[in-house]
Order: C-alpha cells, then sequence, then structure tokens
C-alpha cells in the first residue's frame, strides 16, 4: 500500500505534531503528548498530514448502522453534580460518542468541530486491532498456534530476552522482558525504542527489543508494555506477507463495511505500530466494536476462528488493577464489560450480554489521571443503564 507521507516516524510515544512539511526531523517536532488543545484538536483529526502512514481500504459495501426509533439522553451525577452527554463532552473535551445497541445508533454526538464523516486518532485502541488480526491469521493458518514461540515469526529475536517467549505471553504482557512505559520520563523505554540504533536493515523496534534484558518468568506478571504490541504487528504482517494496513482491508475494513478509508501510522522502516495511532470514523470505531461483538463474523463470512472472542475477551492474567484482569491487548471490566483504551480519551466499551457498544473519542488535557477516567467511567455506566432499557 502506498504511503501518504514520506517522512520518517520515530517509532514511539513521543511523536511530534508538525504543520503538513514532512521535511521536518521527528526531533524537531512539537511532542504528542504535551499539544496545545488546539493543536489536539486539528492533529488528532489528521494525523496523516503530519506522519507517514498506509491506508487501510474500505469495500464496496457498507454496513448500515440505523438510528434507533428512540434515542436515549442520559443524565447521571458524578461529583455531587448531575451531568448530561452535552456537559461530559464539553467539560472533558470529546470529539465523539456514540451509543450502539443491537446495531442500531441509540445515541450520537460530535465535539470540537468534528463532522461524522471525520476521522480521529486511535492511540492504543490500536492495539486491540492487532490483536484481532492475529486471530485472522491463526484462521487463515498462518499463525499455527498462540503457543508457538515468537522466534519463529521474527527470527532476528533470537538469542534475546525474547528467546522462548511465546504469542500468548505477548498478548497479555507478560513476556517478563524488562520495559518502562513512562511517557513522561524521556529515558523511557517507550520515550526510546524508535530513536536509538538499530541493526542496519532491522526493524526498529525488533532492533531495540532484541537488546532488552529479562526481568521476569515468561507469564508469570503482566507489564504494560507497547513495545511488544508493536511486536505482534510485526509478527503477524510477517506472518500473512502483507501489510498490516492491507491485512485490515482484507478481513475487517471490507468485508465487514467501514465507511471510510482508515489510516495507520507507521514507523521509520514503514512498518505500521501494532500499539498505536490508527485513524477512523466514529462510526468505524462502532463498526469494529460490532465485528468483534458478532464473533468475527462478516456477512457470513467467518473471520476469527470459532471462540476466540471469548478468549481475547475474558481474563488471561491478573494485572494488578481493580478490575479483573487483562485478556489479548483487551481490558476487562468489573460490570461484565470489556474495552479498548487509548491515552487522551479513546475507548471502545463493549457489554455483550446486553449487545451494546459504547465508544468515546477525545482530547483529554492530558494522557491519563484518575478523574478523567472515573468522569468517562459515569458516562459509560449511565449510557449503559439508559440502553438496557430501550
Amino acid at each position: 500500500m502506498g504511503k501518504l507521507r514520506p517522512a520518517a516516524l520515530a517509532l514511539t510515544l513521543l511523536l511530534g505534531a508538525c504543520a503538513s512539511s514532512a521535511s521536518l526531523s521527528a526531533e524537531s517536532r512539537p511532542n504528542l503528548l504535551t499539544l496545545s488543545p488546539e493543536q489536539q484538536r486539528i492533529l488528532y483529526g489528521s494525523m496523516e498530514t503530519a506522519y507517514p502512514v498506509e491506508t487501510i481500504r474500505k469495500g464496496t459495501y457498507v454496513r448500515p448502522l440505523p438510528l434507533a426509533v428512540r434515542q436515549i439522553s442520559p443524565r447521571w451525577t458524578f461529583d455531587g453534580r448531575e451531568q448530561g452527554v452535552e456537559d461530559y463532552m464539553a467539560e472533558n473535551r470529546l470529539s465523539g460518542v456514540l451509543v450502539l445497541k443491537d446495531g442500531k445508533i441509540l445515541l450520537e454526538r460530535y465535539g470540537l468541530g468534528r463532522k461524522p464523516e471525520d476521522r480521529w486518532t486511535s492511540f492504543s485502541v490500536a492495539k486491540s486491532v492487532t490483536s484481532t488480526l492475529v486471530g485472522a491469521a491463526i484462521q487463515d493458518g498462518k499463525i499455527k498456534s498462540l503457543d508457538d514461540v515468537v522466534t519463529n515469526y521474527i527470527p532476528a529475536l533470537k538469542g534475546s530476552a525474547y528467546e522462548g517467549v511465546t504469542i500468548r505471553q505477548l498478548l497479555t504482557m507478560s513476556s517478563g522482558v524488562r520495559w518502562n512505559e513512562d511517557y513522561t520520563d524521556p529515558n523511557s523505554d517507550v520515550a526510546r525504542a524508535g530513536t536509538a540504533f538499530r541493526e542496519p536493515g532491522q526493524n526498529p523496534i525488533v532492533s531495540y527489543m532484541s537488546r532488552l534484558p529479562r526481568a521476569n518468568t515468561p507469564g508469570a506478571k503482566f507489564t504494560y508494555n507497547t513495545g511488544e504490541t508493536d511486536l505482534v504487528g510485526v509478527l503477524v504482517s510477517t506472518a500473512v506477507g502483507k501489510s498490516l494496513a492491507e491485512y485490515a482491508s482484507e478481513k475487517i475494513w471490507g468485508p465487514f463495511g467501514m465507511e471510510r478509508d482508515g489510516i495507520w501510522l507507521t514507523d521509520t522502516s514503514g512498518h505500521e505500530r501494532g500499539g498505536c495511532c490508527m485513524s477512523m470514523t466514529l462510526r468505524d470505531y462502532a463498526r469494529f466494536g460490532l465485528f468483534v461483538l458478532e464473533d468475527g463474523v462478516a456477512r457470513g463470512q467467518r473471520i476469527l476462528p470459532e471462540g476466540w472472542v471469548k478468549q481475547a475477551t475474558t481474563p488471561q492474567i491478573k494485572n494488578g488493577a481493580p478490575p479483573p484482569g487483562y485478556g489479548y491487548f483487551w481490558w476487562m471490566r468489573d460490570d461484565g464489560g470489556y474495552e479498548a483504551v487509548g491515552i487522551f480519551g479513546q475507548s471502545i466499551t463493549t457489554f455483550p450480554e446486553d449487545g451494546l457498544i459504547i465508544v468515546t473519542n477525545a482530547a483529554w488535557p492530558t494522557a491519563g489521571g484518575a478523574n478523567l477516567y472515573r468522569a468517562r467511567d459515569a458516562f459509560v455506566r449511565a449510557a449503559h443503564a439508559a440502553a438496557k432499557g430501550m
């Protein structure tokens, strides 16, 4: 697939935002984590103007998302104040919220000047797409088993701390390899992975990860690790012999019926980042959630192995947080739901028992924070309660 921009992109969450000049070096671009509110609003909706991307082509079919006859307008109390959807969106800088039940839209709102046809960046919601493509590769026979060792697919990791680590352990972020995900530390692994020295001709993330030491026994401990989600992206692409964007187009965008081409940011070697930064419309975020909710079947064609979604969205490892665990790049909730979550307010929350999907896109003032997550959770719970009665 052709690049929309030829410039190099540092494979790190310390990506810079710039105008549309591809000639600027990554070092000269503003830090993606410290953009002004106006820079966030513009760049989150047009990442392709600043970075190299691959296009995820849609097909000719578009999955309808009809409006439900009755719409919801939830109200709830947060920190002692009554709130509605518009209050929540304005106070937390949301560009879009969408609630889908049984394939019908119960609520759809836009903010920050966004229109329905506008894309918005995913941040780590992309991780859940990447794990879904692992399932597709298993269905296609390109990956034999989650218990295969990673080095079968990425030989450059032989002799590293990843020797003997399985695909399953990558999907549950339990490789045991040391990793620092501190976004505020310029010397953290997540900050350095895309800018450090790499072996000539080698993928930058593979080169960096191959030099990390082991800290724990594989499978014993959850450590949130964006680098390993990028490794899974490399693994899938290698296994299927296609770019991630091309494979996502073939397995999800085309057959399930996304309404607009998506984009996926690439690293300095031109490979899509499995852990970050896809862009799609609000309704296409909901369609991806619906694809997973419908067990990975698109118009009668089974894309994911039977039982894959249940496995991927069931706790596979304790993650040290109050929710009941972590699946295959999916977060578990304590109320029967599962989530794809990205910093700055991106999320797809699914309640499978209720056929319900809740999407948020935002430009939070910080990457995260207890109050921001509490406010989002209050909205999700209120929308869930309102939708259950429909």
